[in-house]
């Protein structure tokens, strides 16, 4: 039975109508519990005891939420997500499944429900899931935000934007993968930015630049005297995220003690603090992302399985910029508006702006930008040309520089030492303390080896 959008039933005019919410369990006292509680929040309740009736429901009323239970006599709660989905995608929807079945809840978030709650209920769980759902942005409403944060009008960004507004609408952990500088901590915050948690911090944290013997204290803070030096109560980043979104950057590099800790957390979604003896509510979306193969990881031993599988409910692949390269124009241009804010008009030349939709990016936008900063410093006048770019020169073209077609010995160890410096900052996100430290070098090492090399 298709449900036409057109056909609902249309909310009276006058006052602002209560939101409804659709009950679907097959327990008459789990029924209750919930339409008590729905009650006592304000809420409009149906409630429906099987698949029919609630499809029933749906039909003949308008609902902002449905809770369904995962088993029902004549089916089970991911039947009615995805009719949901398919005939009515505006309500969000949350599965409620039985304690320690996280595979039904990941399934359920795969199928596109909003988010989920275990067995037994926790009202106060229940009190923020509806908040959430009932906080979202309207779907009718175009939002404009991925648009103007995410430019291109190229068919793999398009479909880039497309899974970010659908994915800010759950609650779902959402993994985000691509090579370094393509955009991962973007599309993180533009799916904050459109989700119902909006209002709330957004964390972002690179899980490589932590020391291992500080990582449990930085995620989940401490208290007073748990360690040397523990002068007083801190928060950690979970507590520090709390109703908003945690982005772990570089999650492959989370060391095995605390993926099983993490695991815990998310699955509980409770945090105990170093030296605490009572674990503490979290209410915290989880976005990770990594430039490595996270699969691969899990097959060497290096990332755990059940972790992968519970960060991983929704992947997110963001191009490489030479797969885009149609969208390198609008690029270019929406940086060099920025970079010369002051008011002197930057162009590129044609010859230039050739030579960026032929060049292949490795470093992807990030490299892009820093590319036309360096050709703004070095141009004689308000254009670019194609030498002020200084982009490498593919191996496969390059021309002889020395003995036998081979580059001098000096020059291509400059520029495996260069590339190796290069990559480390961008694992780093150019902290070059933990640049140093990845590359086993001091700083005062690094410093001169990337003045040397004209790194800046």
């Amino acid at each position: 039975m298709a449900i036409s959008m057109n056909r609902r039933k249309e909310r009276s005019a006058g006052p602002a109508p209560r939101s409804a919410v659709l009950v679907v369990d097959d327990e008459a006292d789990i029924r209750e519990l919930l339409e008590i509680s729905l009650a006592r929040m304000g809420l409009a309740v149906d409630s429906a005891g099987n698949l029919a009736q609630a499809r029933s429901l749906l039909d003949a009323n308008e609902y902002d939420l449905c809770l369904t239970d995962m088993r029902l006599p004549d089916g089970d709660g991911l039947d009615l997500v995805r009719f949901i989905g398919s005939n009515c995608a505006d309500v969000p929807v949350a599965v409620i499944t039985a304690f320690g079945t996280t595979e039904n809840a990941v399934a359920a978030l795969k199928a596109g429900a909003f988010d989920y709650l275990t067995k037994p209920l926790s009202l106060e769980q229940l009190r923020t899931l509806i908040k959430s759902a009932l906080n979202l942005p309207n779907r009718t409403a175009p939002s404009r935000s991925a648009e103007q944060g995410l430019l291109g009008q190229s068919d793999a960004i398009e479909q880039v934007r497309t899974l970010i507004t659908k994915l800010a609408r759950s609650q779902a952990p959402v993994y985000v993968t691509g090579e370094s500088g393509s955009g991962k901590e973007l599309a993180a915050r533009l799916i904050h930015q459109n989700s119902a948690r909006r209002d709330k911090p957004f964390i972002a944290v690179n899980c490589g630049a932590i020391p291992e013997t500080l990582m449990e204290s930085e995620f989940f803070g401490y208290r007073k005297g748990a360690f040397t030096g523990a002068d007083g109560d801190r928060e950690g980043f979970f507590q520090a995220a709390e109703g908003g979104v945690l982005f772990l950057d570089e999650v492959a590099d989370l060391p095995l003690a605390m993926q099983v800790k993490l695991l815990r957390t998310i699955q509980e979604k409770k945090v105990r603090k170093v030296g605490a003896t009572l674990e503490e509510p979290v209410d915290v979306r989880i976005i990770s992302a990594t430039h490595q193969k996270l699969a691969a990881s899990v097959e060497v031993g290096k990332f755990r399985q059940d972790l992968y599988y519970r960060l991983a409910v929704i992947e997110l692949k963001m191009p490489p910029l030479r797969d885009c390269r149609e969208d390198i124009p609008i690029l270019a241009a929406a940086i060099l508006a920025r970079l010369t804010a002051s008011g002197e008009r930057i162009s590129l030349s044609e010859r230039a702006l050739s030579a960026l939709t032929s060049y292949d990016f490795p470093g992807n936008t990030r490299e892009l930008e820093n590319v036309l900063e360096r050709a703004i410093a070095l141009c004689s006048s308000n254009s670019i040309e194609s030498e002020d770019l200084q982009l490498a020169v593919p191996a496969s073209v390059a021309e002889p520089a020395g003995p036998n077609g081979k580059w001098p010995l000096q020059e291509h160890l400059d520029r495996v030492e260069r590339d190796v410096i290069l990559h480390a900052l961008e694992k780093t996100r150019f902290n070059r303390t933990a640049a140093a430290k990845l590359l086993g070098v001091t700083f005062r090492s690094l410093r001169y080896r990337m003045e040397r090399l004209d790194i800046r």
